[in-house]
């Protein structure tokens, strides 16, 4: 499904400030696969998910997904097969449209349909069915913009933006840490209930190492730019929080 062979990426290259982000990397996602990614600041997770997005171009290398190699595609053409949540619930929404308007905008880039003016019923239905999956109450608020939400509403319709067409890939960049507890909880819910549900390819980045090990079916720990662990089945099974943080402060 997804594929990074040798890849690299630094920045800031010949300078005081030159800093390798990305160093050889070579990992495989086979379809289905739901990978959580641990490492400190600076470790190249982000740079990673970058990568895959086309924020930004590597230095060299490859990067494929669903067999297409994507290595230099322009990011608003990947956005349409890659689903990605930030940190930030404010972002990747446009907080003065309503909240039908920002699925419609999700609809259309990531099915392909044209452009047009208005939302039809057919689609306000659909958009209301899948509001209210969430039981939050937002299928009665169609017509509020998005800046009115709460951040873990908005976070949960941003959610349901990135799989509106189920994407070949769904990227979570710590996607509950600037919510409460309670509120990140029920996100990762419905995560966890829309992943499974649709059997989407998925990379997670979290800090947090109990969920790490919790979540899906494969952790990668990543440092100075490097996939230093990479653990699934039975080890995975068998390894402890406290294990699992003894290998991260190495």
């Amino acid at each position: 499904m997804l594929s990074f062979e040798n890849v690299y990426k630094t920045f800031n290259t010949g300078t005081v400030n030159e800093r390798v982000a990305l160093s050889g990397v070579s990992l495989h996602l086979p379809e289905g696969d739901f990978v959580t990614i641990v490492g400190g600041n600076g470790a190249g997770k982000s740079t990673l998910m970058n990568a895959i997005s086309g924020v930004y171009f590597v230095d060299s290398g490859r990067i494929t997904l669903d067999g297409e190699n994507i290595t230099f595609l322009p990011e608003h053409k990947r956005a349409r097969h890659i689903g990605r949540l930030f940190q930030d619930p404010m972002k990747g929404t446009a907080p003065n449209m309503t909240i039908a308007e920002n699925l419609a905008l999700a609809y259309m880039r990531t099915s392909g349909t044209r452009f047009r003016i208005g939302i039809g019923k057919d689609l306000l239905g659909m958009f209301r069915e899948r509001l209210a999956q969430l039981e939050l109450g937002l299928e009665d608020r169609l017509k509020t913009n998005m800046g009115l939400l709460s951040g873990g509403q908005r976070q949960a319709v941003t959610l349901l933006m990135a799989t509106i067409c189920t994407p070949k890939l769904l990227m979570l960049d710590e996607h509950t840490a600037a919510l409460d507890p309670a509120t990140g909880e029920q996100v990762l819910k419905m995560t966890k209930d829309i992943i499974e549900k649709d059997k989407i390819t998925t990379i997670m980045v979290t800090h947090n190492i109990s969920s790490a090990l919790e979540l899906g079916n494969r952790t990668i720990m990543m440092d100075e730019g490097k996939v230093v662990l990479d653990i699934s089945g039975e080890e995975r099974r068998n390894m402890t929080v406290e294990e699992l943080t003894a290998r991260f402060k190495l």
